[in-house]
């Protein structure tokens, strides 16, 4: 039993975790299979005893009763795939719905896109006009780009035009293939193994055998093929039979809502009737006509659905037939492939025997090869192989035949995949080549066959029983190709069916198609009624709108009229300003003259004084022509006097002229003072002319404005009469609103009542209906009486009219004149504007010429300045050039103040043009306004595109977001398939290895093992079906999970159903526009662009709302992510408490943490005791301080007072009661921690539970909050409907209360009208003659011939007002039937889902009864079959058990590691507890610390008690007995708190100790007792798991020999149970046969869905038409708005116009303002031009002084090159010895003998500086040497004397000539090209000495590069000839280029000049030096 138990709980596990681990299984079953049949070979033989026999049969039975309920399982799990595949089409449906509705609202948001894209361009076209006149042009990128982006939205909704389920479908379709060939290619290595297996062995044997296993193979794969193409047959009929139901379904369910909607109407209908009854007959007959016609129309149209459902009920007829055909064809199907089976199953049977037929023939080969001679070989092998031969022919021809049968049968949707199976099948094709070359060499092994089969043709007996055989197995073939031929044609049939059915299916869906054209001509027909009636409603409402418009131009002329007077009054007053103004211009004009006047008298002085001025300074001229006349002796001074004459000559002159020039000017300014005094007397006449016509134009104007206040009074009279009339409607109104008002609010209750309570409500609404008729009969009476009002009116307004005529003609006079006087006083201003400007001008130019007088002089002063400068600089020239630099400071100095002084004069220049940029500025600013104003604009339209482009960002992460979701399906698809492949790759992978393996054993063994492994194959596909449909659940839940949450999104999408009808609605009101937009109405065109300009003024204001809601919702947003953030960081904080607390609890549940506790309670208790010692010390200190302190101020020295003492004492058991209540309070402490400890516990358990109802709370919470968000916008939407709503109906009341208005008005009117007219015609019959008579006959019936048409009009308005209120009435029951409809709807897919779930069920009892009837059949079989099923399921058990074996091995490697991973973290919590150790002992040193403080706080405490002892001791001498009891008290208690101390630390160290060897022992303990428990684990496993392995195996063996015994008996009886199992397949399809009669009353039962969605149909039908009628209704209303609207308009564009006139006068006075503001600007302009004079004036001195400063530069410049030549010279001169000595000395040299040529050398030494020993040292060294010296001396210096560094004064000369240029060119040819001599480099200096650099600094750049090229060049002959060569060069070449100054002084000068006297040594002293230096003299 315990085998038993072992075995079930290896089953369930294996069944629970069959998902995970597959591929092991297989790994585990191969292995296994391995060892048994090794171990099956060795061990010997034997029977099971009975009870194992019996115990395997109960095993069998309970497996077999598990394998039923799997297959229940199955089904079930089938079905419900199948109605999960129902509901996502539907829902695939809703998807293409969802996407339909987005891209309708993508349309109209690219609608909007191209406005506002139209907006902005004429925004950018009027930002460029204006940037135009600045120079800037924007480019318009923001359109092409914005609608470029757009463009790829809408796109991606057209490709989706494949449905979601073909999608699925599809894919299913392609992982099925896909699998194929992945098994496809996995058999084909197999075979390549096997292959591969047989070439290495070499057997004959082997080749047949592999044939044989080759056709088994082929036969399997035709089995398959077979069954997954009926597979896929029956799936598409049930797709099929799905589609149609759905169809159907609909149908009836439309067909039934138009039947209830047209019921429901007629009720209503005759409701109506009931109600209007015989009270008016008269005005209701031609409703009643209509409702007549339109119930005859409603018939007629009943008889044609009725028409249209019986077509539809035959077609459903005829589909049902072709649907029972069908499955009466998929049924032979059955039948064929049950007989196929029955027919492979004996051809395996054929196979085996042949198999065992061909080994016994290869024994007896091999044993009679060699015996047998060569010539019996020829004539019976043939026969043998041509067998062989057929045999592979008739297998490929089937193959074939079933290829092309299924490639017929396959879909032609998939082509993409057809594609890639042909790729894979070209592969196969390439393996099938290989395959076929294999097959040739198997065919020449079978030659060689042959050719040994010959000798075993000798044998003669055995020859013949072969014959026999082979022709049995002939005869066989030919039956299976004549069952195969059946097949063939009975299949062609099926596909002929298939076709018929298919062509039955398109003339289906062409009738389909037919019958929905049908239905769309009606609907168009009825289209077209509708909009003839629109058009007659149309031409009504035209009629109505042309008399309203009669009625607008009669009060346009009334406004224009009074704006007229209003205008005449505005006049007046302006003329009144005009002359204010003229008179303040005279009063100015006094005041400027009076101003002239005062200036001549001042300039009159001024001449006097400068007369006078003149006057002296003649009398000094002649003072100083007498003092000329003096003697002649002081002729130096008279030359100065002369010069001073001169100036003052010059100075006289000068004012002269400027006197000359002021004269003139006050010439001019008497002249235009004159000018102005005559223009002055002409303005005060026409003054005069004016004030005259004023007082006539006053006069006129009052009688004028008398009249027209009679008239007003009049109209104010009727209009007190109107106001009064209308208050009275409007309470009507008002009372009617509150009663609409209670009716929306009912409605909207009504939404969430049941549709009971919507009825009810319903019949209120229909009673106040009947109320508002009665009420519409007793307005049309009164709009009668206001026709005739409206009459009078008329009359009364002619005669008005006529009289405003005259009084227009009058002011149009009046106008006339004053537009003449304002023309005069234009020109009078203009006049003096000119005068104003010509005084400006004059007062400039003095300015002007002010300052140019003071520049002059300072500029003057400046020259005088630079003249004294430039005498002194030649001074300092003249003096010696060391004093010359501080002088220049001093320049320098001066002229840095001076350039100060200009700098200043600048500054005050530049603050006069920042004063006129400032006002130029303010004139920018003004620009900056407008331009600020303009980017606004922008700005905003930039807003509109944020707005615009967030919302197709919305759209795309949508789409992004359900492509996610796509991808992670496909994802998951794709991952089951995978692992599908690998499971069967392993599964074949192990067939194969179980193959080789059991080819190496007898044949015996062979078919034993094949026998299992098609057990196991079944079996394992039994899981693998299991497997995938559990993944297809799951996957299956997920999806429904997702499209709840989609259903739950689609509310939302409601709303966005709503706003596209109100975009529908606008484009309705836009269409609108555009029919009553037509040419002789464009007035109303006018008014309704005021309309569109309102609307979208209204639209920008809602568009501002809903950003500042949106700005809300960010708010909001941010704050509840605050929220959330705080919430979660409440959560984490929550979390570390739970840690905390379980760290606490953990700590607390062991021993030593209660041990640790008590001691930390101890020492608590402790501190706290000592605490209220020191308190209580403290205290007595200061008792003790205060009585020290009282006996020191007492009179008494040395004795204390007995009420002192008493105190004492009273204090002291004060101090003894706290200490008792302390105790009890340290108590009640310890009471309340216990009592806290135990809370804690249960606090604890409670905080875990509230932690968990807290997460539990925070999900639901956060789900609340998308619910919630998800409520508050639908919420506001439907708020924002309810007040569009409530909106519409206040205009529908407002434009009834108007219509109710004028009715009253008019009908007042015109009863007025009616008395007057009698009592006008009787006066005038008096007074006139007879015509008159006649003319008020034809009036009188003109009138009455327009009350005809007003009443007429009246009706026709009644009418309308009635079909308005229906309208309304309708309005508000299709809102309620929307809302019933859409419960209804609700309640019907309910119920129809319930009706699918009862037909699932009663179809599942139909199939379990099937079964159960196909069971009690199949168990016949099994009992027939069960000894050879127990054998197969014991292998099953065998190899379950293995597995499970293994299993639990795996499982117990997963425990040991969770073992390993808790004992890693029992460490780490220990670790963790050692650190909380260590921090509580750290807690308790500090507590021991503390303690040590009181302890030293307590000393110190004592020590000032004994010494207050002792002070008090001296002090009371006396009374020392109670002192000395106090003080041996407080002794008795520091005695006390000593040993507490002492026992206080011994506690603590035993504590310590104690705690140390608690957490040593549990830690040893614990780990002990772990160790134990898992040895225990170990030894018990490993017990457990030897039993069962060598139960397993002994089970085993004993099973493999019983089944080796058993299966040779049980083949013979194999074969007689095969016949018994086809009479059981004929009874099976007499089982199907009734199958089908049960599908044909299914097929009934549709039929009836069929008829009741035709009636659907109907019903539906009848909606649409309800609709139309709603629609129409809603466009009367729009219109009677816009008429409403069009009033409003009109009243607002006088309003805009009299704004615009004042705007314009306005624009008239900025304009004046600004012609003022350019003069200013001009006059700006020229102060400007004089400062840009002065300024270039001031350049131009700049100028000067900076080409004085060069000069100056340059002059020392040349002194420095002076002083510099007279340093050289002077150090030239002091070295420099005389040529003549030189050459006598030398030519001496060579005339004295040779003995004595040493002392002239001496001599020339001493002349030299060479010193005696110097020289004797020279001599002595080697006499040649002054030979050799010499030689080189004369022949090149250069070559031979060292090259000794040249100073910078004795360097060669620059400043060479042409001919020295010759003789050094000369010099260098005649000289022989000898070879350098080696001299030491070290001694030398480089060219580049310092002393050239110094050279080279001062030469320019290009220069340089060519020396330095040319220094390159020579260094090649010598290094000694370079520095000449190189050298600076005679002359700049840059000087005589364009910029180089012309000045000699500026050339180059070299830093050496030409010596005078000859160098005593050169080194450069060669022939050439000589010359040149001769040249040089």
């Amino acid at each position: 039993m315990s085998w038993l138990g072992g075995l079930g709980s290896g089953l369930g596990q294996s069944l629970g975790q069959v998902g995970g681990s597959l591929a092991s299984l297989t790994g585990q079953i191969s292995n296994f299979t391995k060892d048994m049949l090794m171990e099956g070979t060795e061990e010997m033989e034997g029977e099971l005893p009975n009870s194992r026999r019996k115990e395997i049969e109960a095993i069998h039975a309970i497996l077999r009763s598990e394998n039923e309920r799997l297959k229940k399982v199955c089904t079930d799990l089938e079905e419900k795939h199948e109605a999960s595949e129902l509901q996502i089409k539907q829902l695939s449906t809703s998807y293409r719905d969802q996407l339909q509705q987005k891209e309708v609202e993508i349309s109209h948001l690219k609608a909007r896109q191209i406005a506002l894209q139209d907006q902005l361009l004429k925004l950018q076209s009027a930002a460029q006009s204006v940037i135009s006149g600045t120079g800037g042009v924007p480019t318009p990128t923001a359109s092409s780009s914005f609608s470029y982006g757009v463009s790829h939205h809408g796109s991606a909704f057209h490709d989706d035009d494949m449905d979601l389920g073909d999608i699925i479908s599809s894919q299913q379709e392609i992982n099925r293939l896909s699998n194929e060939v992945s098994r496809l290619e996995s058999e084909i290595g197999h075979w390549r193994h096997i292959a591969q297996i047989s070439k290495a062995q070499g057997l004959n044997s082997s080749d047949q055998s592999e044939e044989i296993c080759k056709l088994q193979n082929i036969i399997k794969e035709l089995k398959q093929n077979r069954s997954q193409e009926i597979d896929d047959h029956q799936h598409e009929m049930s797709v099929l039979q799905n589609a149609h139901q759905q169809k159907l379904t609909e149908i009836t369910r439309r067909h039934r809502e138009e039947l209830h909607d047209y019921e429901e109407r007629i009720e209503e209908l005759e409701n109506l009737l009931q109600q209007d009854g015989p009270g008016i007959a008269i005005t209701d007959y031609s409703k009643i006509q209509e409702m007549q016609k339109t119930i005859q129309v409603l018939q007629t149209e009943k008889v044609e659905s009725i028409k249209k459902t019986e077509e539809l009920e035959k077609k459903i007829k005829d589909i049902s037939k072709k649907l029972s055909s069908v499955e009466n064809e998929r049924d032979v199907l059955k039948k064929e492939q049950e007989r196929l089976n029955v027919e492979n199953r004996q051809i395996i049977k054929e196979c085996e025997s042949l198999k065992l037929e061909c080994s016994k023939l290869q024994s007896y080969d091999m044993k009679q090869s060699e015996s047998v001679t060569e010539k019996e070989r020829i004539c019976p092998q043939s026969t043998s192989v041509e067998e062989v031969l057929r045999l592979q022919q008739a297998l490929s021809d089937a193959e074939n035949e079933i290829m092309r049968l299924s490639n017929l049968n396959q879909d032609n949707s998939l082509a993409e995949d057809n594609l890639k199976l042909k790729m894979h099948v070209q592969g196969l094709e390439k393996e099938n080549s290989l395959l076929s070359q294999e097959k040739e060499e198997l065919q020449v092994s079978l030659s060689k066959l042959s050719n040994d089969y010959e000798v075993i043709k000798s044998t003669a007996t055995r020859d013949m029983n072969l014959n026999s055989e082979l022709h049995d197995l002939r005869l066989n073939l030919e039956a299976k190709e004549q069952e195969l031929n059946q097949n063939i044609t009975e299949k062609e049939t099926l596909i002929a069916e298939l076709e018929e059915l298919d062509q039955q299916n398109q003339e289906a869906t062409k009738h389909m198609i037919l019958l929905k054209d049908q239905l769309s001509k009606q609907q168009n027909e009825g289209d077209r009624i509708i909009n003839k009636l629109k058009k007659d409603l149309n031409d009504e409402k035209k009629r109505v709108h042309q008399l309203e418009d009669d009625k607008m131009n009669i009060t346009k002329e009334l406004d224009m009229q009074k704006e007229k007077l209003i205008q005449s009054e505005l006049y007046l007053s302006d003329l009144h300003l005009a002359k204010q103004k003229l008179e303040d211009k005279v009063e100015d004009l006094v005041d400027e003259l009076n101003k002239s006047e005062n200036n001549n008298l001042i300039i009159q002085k001024e001449n006097f004084e400068l007369k006078e001025h003149l006057k002296q300074n003649e009398e000094e001229l002649s003072r100083i022509r007498d003092k000329l006349t003096q003697p002649l002796n002081e002729d130096s001074n008279s030359n100065f006097k002369d010069a001073l004459l001169k100036e003052r000559e010059a100075e006289i002159r000068n004012l002269k002229q400027n006197l000359a020039e002021i004269e003139q000017l006050n010439e001019n300014l008497k002249k235009a003072a004159f000018d102005l005094k005559m223009e002055n007397e002409k303005l005060g006449l026409a003054c005069e002319d004016v004030r005259h016509q004023l007082e006539e134009s006053i006069v006129g104007n009052n009688q004028i404005s008398l009249e027209k206040n009679t008239i007003v009074e009049a109209l104010k009279m009727e209009k007190g009469q109107l106001e009064a009339e209308l208050c009275q409607a409007e309470k009507r109104l008002l009372e009617e609103a509150s009663k609409y008002k209670q009716t929306i609010e009912e409605l909207s209750n009504a939404r969430s009542l049941n549709t009971s309570a919507l009825q009810l409500e319903h019949e209120r609404l229909i009673q106040l209906n009947q109320e508002k008729d009665f009420e519409i009969a007793q307005l049309k009476k009164n709009i009668e009486q206001v026709d005739i009002d409206h009459k009078e009116t008329k009359k009364i307004l002619t005669s008005s009219l006529e009289e405003r005529k005259q009084l227009t003609q009058l002011i149009n006079e009046k106008e006339i004149f004053i537009e003449k006087l304002k023309e005069r006083s234009s020109e009078l201003q203009e006049e003096l504007d000119k005068h104003t400007q010509a005084l400006r001008k004059n007062e400039n130019l003095k300015q002007t010429l002010e300052e140019k007088d003071r520049s002059l002089g300072s500029m003057k002063e400046e020259n005088n300045h630079l003249k004294e400068e430039l005498e002194r600089l030649r001074e300092q020239q003249s003096r010696a050039a060391l004093v010359t630099e501080p002088k220049n400071l001093d320049g320098i100095t001066e002229l840095e103040s001076e350039v100060s002084r200009l700098s200043v004069i600048k500054d005050n220049l530049e603050k006069e043009i920042k004063h006129h940029q400032k006002i130029i500025e303010d004139q920018n600013q003004s620009k900056m306004q407008l331009l600020q104003s303009l980017q606004e604009q922008k700005k905003k339209t930039d807003e509109f595109k944020y707005q615009h482009e967030q919302m197709n960002v919305m759209h795309t992460q949508l789409l992004l977001e359900k492509d996610e979701e796509i991808k992670t399906l496909q994802k998951t698809i794709e991952e089951i398939t995978t692992q599908q492949h690998e499971e069967r790759q392993d599964i074949q992978t192990e067939n194969s290895d179980i193959f080789q393996e059991t080819k190496v054993q007898s044949l015996t063994i062979e078919n034993g093992s094949e026998k299992h492994d098609l057990s196991k194959v079944e079996t394992e596909k039994l899981v693998k079906g299991i497997k995938e449909r559990e993944l297809e659940i799951e996957l299956l839940n997920e999806k429904n999970i997702f499209l709840t949450k989609q259903i739950d999104q689609l509310s939302k999408d409601d709303v966005g159903k709503l706003t596209q009808i109100i975009q529908q609605k606008d484009l309705e009101i836009q269409a609108l526009t555009a029919r009553v937009s037509s040419p002789p109405y464009t007035h109303d065109v006018v008014c309704l662009q005021q309309q569109l300009q309102a609307y979208a003024m209204d639209r920008e204001k809602v568009l501002a709302v809903l950003n500042e809601q949106t700005r809300e919702n960010s708010h909001l947003k941010t704050e509840y992510h605050k929220i959330v953030d705080i919430v979660a960081a409440k959560e984490a904080a929550l979390i570390k408490l739970q840690d905390e607390n379980k760290k606490l609890s953990t700590r607390f549940e062991s021993s030593g943490q209660d041990m640790f506790r008590e001691t930390v309670q101890n020492l608590s208790r402790i501190i706290r005791e000592k605490d209220i010692e020191i308190d209580a010390l403290s205290q007595k200190c200061q008792t003790l301080v205060t009585v020290l302190q009282t006996s020191s101020t007492g009179n008494e020295v040395g004795g204390i007072n007995s009420n002192q003492f008493e105190e004492l004492l009273q204090e002291r058991n004060k101090l003894k009661q706290q200490v008792k209540k302390m105790e009890e309070w340290k108590q009640q402490v310890m009471t309340t921690v216990q009592n806290m400890q135990r809370e804690s516990t249960q606090l604890q358990e409670e905080l875990h539970q509230l932690l968990a109802q807290v997460l539990v709370d925070s999900d639901n919470n956060s789900k609340l909050l998308v619910d919630y968000t998800g409520l508050i916008q639908s919420y506001e939407q439907n708020e924002t409907k309810l007040k569009n709503f409530g909106q519409e109906l206040a205009q529908v009341q407002y434009s009834i209360g108007q219509l109710c208005n004028t009715k009253d008005l008019l009908l007042g009117k015109l009863d007025s009208i009616s008395p007057q007219l009698s009592s006008g015609s009787s006066l005038t019959s008096q007074s006139s003659a007879s015509l008159k008579t006649v003319k008020l006959d034809a009036l009188n019936e003109c009138s009455q011939q327009e009350i005809e048409e007003l009443r007429k009009l009246l009706q026709e308005k009644d009418a309308t007002i009635r079909t308005l209120q229906e309208n309304n009435h309708r309005l508000s029951d299709s809102v309620a039937a929307t809302s019933e409809l859409e419960k209804k709807e609700h309640e019907q897919t309910d119920s129809e889902i319930k009706q699918l779930k009862e037909k699932q069920d009663v179809l599942q009892k139909s199939l379990k009864e099937k079964d159960l009837l196909i069971k009690a059949q199949s168990d016949q079989l099994l009992s027939l079959n069960e000894n050879f099923t127990n054998k197969v399921n014991e292998n099953e058990l065998l190899r379950q058990a293995v597995t499970n074996l293994k299993e639990r091995t795996l499982i117990l490697e997963m425990s040991i590691r969770e073992l390993k991973e808790e004992n890693e973290k029992i460490v780490e919590t220990s670790r963790e507890k050692e650190t909380e150790y260590q921090a509580l002992q750290e807690t308790n040193m500090k507590f021991s610390m503390m303690l040590r403080e009181r302890e030293f706080e307590c000393h110190s405490m004592k020590e000032k008690a004994l010494a207050f002892e002792q002070l008090l001791k001296e002090k009371e001498q006396g009374k020392t007995g109670e002192l000395n009891q106090l003080l041996n008290a407080v002794k008795s208690l520091q005695e006390k708190t000593v040993t507490f101390q002492k026992e206080r630390d011994q506690v603590m160290l035993a504590l310590k100790q104690k705690q140390m060897e608690n957490t040593a022992v549990q830690n040893e303990v614990q780990h002990l007792r772990d160790k134990e428990l898992r040895l225990n684990q170990e030894l018990e496993r490993l017990r457990n798991h030897l039993l069962e392995t060598e139960d397993s195996y002994t089970r085993e063996a004993l099973a493999a020999e019983d089944r080796e015994a058993k299966l040779r008996k049980r083949v013979t009886v194999l074969e007689e149970k095969l016949v018994s199992s086809s009479n059981a397949m004929e009874n099976a399809s007499h089982q199907a046969s009734l199958q089908v009669e049960s599908l044909q009353e299914q097929l009934n039962i549709v039929s009836k869905q069929r008829d009741e969605t035709a009636l659907q149909l109907s019903m539906s039908q009848e909606q649409v038409k309800q609709y139309a009628l709603s629609l129409s209704n809603l466009q009367m209303v729009l219109e009677h708005f816009q008429q409403e609207e069009k009033a409003m308009y009109s009243a607002e564009l006088g309003k805009n116009k009299q704004l615009i006139a004042e705007w314009k006068k306005k624009a008239e006075n900025l304009e004046e303002k600004l012609l003022l503001l350019q003069e200013r600007l001009d006059e700006a302009n020229a102060a400007l031009d004089s400062a840009s004079r002065l300024t270039e004036q001031l350049d131009l001195k700049e100028e000067q002084m900076e080409e004085l400063k060069k000069q100056n530069e340059l002059r020392q410049e040349m002194l420095d090159d002076v002083q510099k030549k007279l340093m050289n010279l002077v150090n030239s001169t002091e070295g420099k010895v005389d040529k003549v000595l030189m050459r006598n000395l030398f030519i001496g040299h060579f005339h004295t003998p040779k003995n004595k040529r040493h002392e002239v050398l001496r001599l020339m030494g001493s002349i030299v500086g060479i010193k005696r020993e110097e020289m004797e040292q020279l001599l002595n060294e080697d006499q040649g040497g002054v030979t050799k010296w010499m030689t080189g001396w004369l022949g090149g210096g250069s070559k031979s004397v060292p090259n000794t560094p040249l100073r910078p004064n004795q360097q060669s000369v620059l400043n060479s000539s042409f001919s020295e240029l010759f003789v050094k060119f000369l010099e260098t040819e005649s000289h022989p090209s000898v070879p350098p001599p080696k001299l030491s480099v070290g001694g030398m200096k480089p060219l580049d000495s310092p002393g050239r650099r110094k050279l080279d600094m001062n030469v320019p750049e290009s220069f340089k590069d060519t020396t330095e090229s040319r220094a390159g060049r020579r260094t090649d002959v010598s290094p000694f000839l370079a520095p000449r060569s190189a050298a600076v060069p005679l002359i700049n070449p840059a000087a005589f280029g364009p910029g180089g100054p012309g000045h000699l002084l500026l050339k180059p000068v070299s830093d050496v000049l030409p010596t005078f006297t000859p160098l005593p040594v050169l080194p450069d002293s060669s022939a050439g030096a000589v010359l040149k230096d001769l040249l040089k003299q």
